[in-house]
């Protein structure tokens, strides 16, 4: 200790500095970790709004898809994650309140410990500085009093010496010379005094005071490197505390990476999407050596698709597909082919102005055998019922109540799933009216609490929705019975009942081609009678004209004015484009015509020049 404040005791400017400079690195400290703990906190919340951008939204698709162990796992991943983030922001608040808040605090009391041992120091040394002014002043007055008095005594003894002073003067520089004697001899008394005291007070301040200033100074200075030798210990142990839990995080994140079935996604993904179809048969041979010869007589109406066949097979599937995966586009082009007349061209008062414009037929109808030999033969005007109802649902926007546009499986499910919502209003209801046949008993009992005649009209009410609900619930039941009996098996036997919808029905088809040509917009809508006689299976009839495969091009066109196609089935066109034919105007004043593989449809002939192929095969011989 001794020769700490040997060494330092003429340093006394040097040691404020460094003791200021020690406090600046503790508040650089304090920064530093301040700054670790807003990074903390920023880390935490970008990853809890990670985890939250990725959640699945309530009542949204995203829902359905954790049904899957690897989404389920991802949530769990999630989850963690947000677990992960806690545990930062937990070293964040731990940083703050252990480091931060404890070493600004001992920042303030080192500065003022450090501001009152400084405060001692600078008041020894002024103590110190001034007695030494005094010692001076006493030793500079005591060598002036000196000289006076040796000044007097030789003016004494020149006056003594001299015979012709008088005896009085002589007298008078005596006395004079005995006060500047006396003068000196208190100013020696003064100084050895303050002398003494001083060397006193100079050996208390150099070896006693200043250095237990020196002593606080070096203790205080200690003490701050101690400190934060401390705070960088909790600063590691804060990070250490969490990383077990930060671990057990990890491990969540790998369990649930491990929980992962690929197996049972599979098989998820199958109940989902099994549609119920078998597999279309075998494909027939066709000879097209013999050439097909067809009746489309008023009187071989029924008979006339059968001709060359006594009953249908699987295999004359090989024209067309299941209707599940037919494209959209190509069913709504089937249902909306326009049959409204064509508008006349901009520049011809009539349509027969215009090459190749569409003639007036000479009948307002033409014969049923035409029109059904167009309505086996022309692929994109077929119309069956249980396609054209499918259809319908699909151009509205919605599909049919008995979701007879879905596949068997799916609409197995669908049904399912409305009777269990129609099961559950059921009992919602059925609770309500519990509880007001509860509250009607109570207004009986109690009158003054209530008019228990307010209650009936209630009642009345949820009967009635009761009621509404139990005949939907039986309606959808009933479907579900019907679909749940046929997916079991499905046999060649019921695959060829099809071949009834000919013979049997003959009369609905009649009907559904005047309907077709009376309508304006090409649609159609079923009777509740035609609904019930069409409940027979259709599966042949509605998979053959399903087919996916384009019409071939049989010529080019010019367009020779604008078209604008406002309605279903029709297609834009500019003048002078050119587009190509793939099927011939067949009376009714319309070309069909196709721009690329996804736009086709409808303009009037009188609108466009055709240039038919003479190679070419007609879009009219489908079947």
């Amino acid at each position: 200790m001794g020769s700490y404040c040997t060494s330092v005791k003429d340093q006394f400017d040097n040691l404020e500095k460094h003791t200021q400079w020690g406090i600046d690195v503790l508040e650089k400290y304090i920064k530093f970790v301040k700054e670790r703990t807003e990074i903390e906190i920023s880390y935490a919340k970008q990853l809890r709004n990670l985890s939250k951008k990725y959640q699945p939204k309530k009542n949204s698709k995203e829902e359905e898809e954790y049904k899957y162990t690897s989404c389920r796992a991802f949530l769990a991943t999630l989850n963690e994650m947000n677990d992960y983030a806690g545990q930062h922001e937990l070293i964040s608040e731990n940083m703050t309140s252990q480091i931060t808040a404890e070493l600004a605090r001992f920042v303030q009391e080192l500065k003022q410990e450090r501001k009152s041992h400084f405060h001692d120091g600078r008041k020894a040394q002024q103590y110190i500085e001034t007695f030494w002014k005094q010692l001076e002043a006493s030793k500079r007055r005591f060598e002036r009093d000196c000289k006076e008095a040796d000044r007097a005594q030789q003016y004494f003894e020149k006056m003594d010496a001299d015979i012709n002073v008088t005896k009085a003067d002589v007298e008078k520089a005596r006395q004079q010379a005995q006060i500047r004697h006396q003068m000196a001899e208190d100013s020696k008394a003064e100084y050895s005094s303050i002398l003494l005291k001083f060397n006193h007070d100079q050996r208390e301040h150099y070896h006693t005071h200043i250095p237990n200033i020196f002593q606080k100074i070096q203790e205080m200075e200690e003490r701050r490197i101690v400190r934060i030798g401390e705070c960088m210990k909790t600063y590691a142990e804060v990070d250490r505390q969490v990383i077990p839990i930060i671990g057990k995080c990890l491990d969540g994140i790998t369990k649930a990476a491990e929980s992962i079935d690929q197996k049972n996604d599979s098989l998820l993904v199958i109940e989902a999407f099994k549609s119920g179809f078998e597999p279309p048969g075998d494909i027939d041979f066709e000879d097209f050596t013999q050439p097909m010869k067809r009746t489309v007589s008023e009187s071989s109406l029924s008979n006339s698709r059968w001709d060359g066949k006594s009953e249908p097979k699987p295999g004359s599937k090989s024209k067309g597909k299941l209707w599940p995966f037919i494209k959209k586009n190509k069913l709504m082009s089937l249902l909306t082919s326009p049959h409204q007349p064509p508008p006349p061209p901009p520049a011809s008062a009539s349509p027969s102005a215009v090459p190749n414009g569409p003639q007036s037929p000479k009948q307002q109808k033409e014969p049923l055998s035409h029109r059904f030999n167009e309505f086996m033969t022309s692929k994109p005007k077929i119309h069956c019922f249980r396609s054209l109802k499918r259809g319908l649902s699909l151009k509205l926007g919605g599909g049919p109540e008995d979701f007879s546009n879905l596949p068997p499986e799916q609409r197995r499910k669908k049904l399912q799933q409305k009777v269990d919502e129609l099961n559950k209003e059921i009992q919602k209801e059925i609770d309500q009216r519990d509880a007001l046949t509860k509250m009607k008993d109570v207004y009986i009992k109690n009158p003054q609490m209530g008019d228990a005649a307010s209650v009936d009209h209630k009642l009345a009410e949820l009967g009635q929705n009761m009621e509404k609900l139990r005949l939907e619930a039986q309606k959808f039941e009933g479907w579900l019975a019907e679909v749940e009996g046929r997916l079991p098996v499905r046999t060649e036997q019921s695959r060829r009942q099809s071949g009834m919808y000919d013979t049997q029905n003959t009369s609905a088809v009649n009907n559904c081609a005047q309907d077709r040509e009376s309508s304006p917009d090409g649609s159609y809508t079923e009777e509740p009678s035609q609904e019930s006689e069409m409940k027979l299976p259709v599966t042949e009839f509605d998979d053959e004209f399903d087919d996916e495969e384009p019409l071939p091009t049989i010529g080019t066109c010019k367009a020779l004015y604008t078209f604008e196609g406002q309605n279903e089935g029709t297609i834009s066109v500019t003048e002078g484009e050119t587009l190509y034919v793939i099927e011939e105007d067949k009376g009714d004043g319309w070309t069909r015509i196709r721009r690329n593989e996804d736009e086709e449809g409808y303009v009037p002939t009188s609108y466009v020049e055709v240039y038919l192929d003479k190679n070419a095969k007609g879009a009219m011989t489908y079947i």
